[in-house]
């Protein structure tokens, strides 16, 4: 449970607001109903602060215990409820020192401020309706954001664009839920009806619905947390000799002798906004040496929970059994085949690989060819998504998705419902749970323990 002030809105809480450290400006924040009059306390101006409008910078000194000025500071407040968290808020803007920006902190606090805790500005926006809880989860979206596509996404998500489709999709199983109830309750009123075609219809259209906004939320959080791309292979096909070509650098050790790869050494890019992250793993082989062994162990682990799977073979040799038996479990995730060594004697074709793989996408390439390196960047990217769909994307994270997975269960459900002939009472019942999951997804129906759980996650001061 959380503790009972980090939920007490009658508190008014202070914190520095910028990074840690020396620079030209520290910003300092109050937030709460006696903000200005805590603020007025230490800054002296011309005029005192709550006589300046609101958004109008006052220019004034930073006053300490005895009244003495310690700092050259500028004021500015926002009345609630237009404001970052929907309460008064003061920012006190001193010098970018250490010492002065403590110092502010702790005349605020002495004049009865109480210390902010991790994330509980955003926190207060949300429980005062400023913003949902997609929108809050989308601030740490913006904070981390490592790519133009990844800041962009996450500032999508802060405007409200996914709520805005998550509530659209709400209203319409509202409004399907409220004609199915008004006809089970009422049959003999004059109420529209609605029919089996029509429900399926409408259901469907809300599936297919979900289904983007599912998409487009892997797609955000793909750029924002980035993507697991497993090379595997058997020893001594190129697995390192193409890791460290992906990555621009060596990284890993390359030499001719099997089995020198034995634990997992990860690389990352960020390639077309998309952070990923290669895990150059140990050959694939039975082996009687323990080490090896556990690499092999790790290796079979990161295939399994890969986004995807980079499978080397070495064309200037024969497939080999255990390569057979490894392309029967590739087929079952998602892959992308490179045939290894172009710049040597060729012994494979890629009619060979189609042969046992029929549906895989399969390239020809070499460690020491750029161009060819930089397409096999280019067809991972494409393996695991649209085109148009990194510009598209909603910032979320796996708990939000998790949610709209529910909602979908849910409406297809009601779908197989129909189709079966069960009663429309069972349709209403799963409809409403739909909503439930989308209640939760937003945060109008919350428990403390999540709350406590997303927002420890940013920063004190945020």
């Amino acid at each position: 449970m959380l503790e009972k002030s980090f939920l007490n809105l009658d508190d008014t809480i202070a914190s520095i607001s910028t990074a840690w450290g020396e620079a030209g400006i520290a910003i300092v924040r109050l937030s709460g109903p006696q903000a200005l009059d805590i603020a007025e306390k230490a800054f002296r101006g011309i005029k005192p602060l709550k006589d300046t409008p609101p958004r109008y910078m006052r220019n004034g000194f930073l006053l300490d215990e005895r009244g003495a000025p310690i700092d050259e500071v500028l004021g500015v407040w926002f009345r609630a409820p237009k404001s970052y968290t929907g309460e008064d808020v003061v920012e006190i803007h001193c010098h970018g020192g250490l010492l002065v920006a403590s110092k502010c902190l702790e005349l605020l606090i002495a004049h009865g401020a109480r210390l902010a805790e991790p994330g509980e500005f955003t926190q207060r926006a949300f429980l005062n309706g400023r913003i949902d809880l997609t929108q809050a989860e989308a601030v740490l979206g913006v904070i981390r954001a490592k790519s133009d596509e990844a800041l962009l996404s996450a500032a999508r998500t802060l405007r409200g664009e996914l709520s805005a489709r998550v509530n659209g999709i709400y209203d319409s199983l509202l409004n399907i839920s409220a004609t199915l109830e008004a006809n089970l309750d009422f049959p003999e009123e004059d109420i529209p009806y609605l029919s089996q075609d029509d429900l399926f219809q409408s259901l469907n259209a809300i599936a297919l619905n979900l289904q983007d906004v599912i998409y487009r939320c892997k797609v955000g959080k793909a750029l924002r947390d980035g993507i697991k791309v497993a090379i595997v292979g058997r020893p001594n096909v190129g697995k390192s000799s193409i890791f460290n070509a992906l990555l621009e650098e060596t990284r890993a050790i390359v030499t001719p002798i099997p089995g020198t790869t034995r634990d997992i050494i990860e690389g990352s890019i960020v390639h077309k906004g998309i952070p990923i992250i290669f895990m150059d793993t140990a050959g694939l082989r039975a082996t009687d040496d323990l080490v090896e062994t556990i690499g092999v162990s790790m290796a079979q682990k990161a295939l399994r929970e890969a986004d995807l799977r980079l499978w080397i073979i070495d064309g200037s040799e024969q497939l080999t059994k255990e390569e057979i038996d490894m392309a029967m479990e590739l087929k079952n995730h998602s892959h992308i085949v490179a045939i290894n060594k172009a710049d040597i004697p060729q012994v494979i074709s890629l009619e060979d690989v189609k042969q046992i793989l029929s549906e895989s996408e399969i390239m020809v390439l070499s460690s020491y060819d750029k161009e060819a390196i930089g397409e096999l960047k280019e067809r991972i990217v494409k393996k695991l998504f649209k085109d148009s769909a990194i510009n598209e994307g909603f910032n979320a994270t796996a708990r939000q998705i998790e949610a709209l997975k529910s909602v979908l269960s849910c409406v297809e459900n009601s779908i197989s419902s129909l189709a079966s002939g069960e009663p429309q009472d069972l349709v209403a019942s799963n409809l409403l749970e739909a909503r439930y999951h989308i209640d939760r997804l937003l945060g109008r129906n919350f428990d403390e323990d999540l709350i406590h759980l997303i927002f420890s996650q940013f920063c004190v001061g945020k």
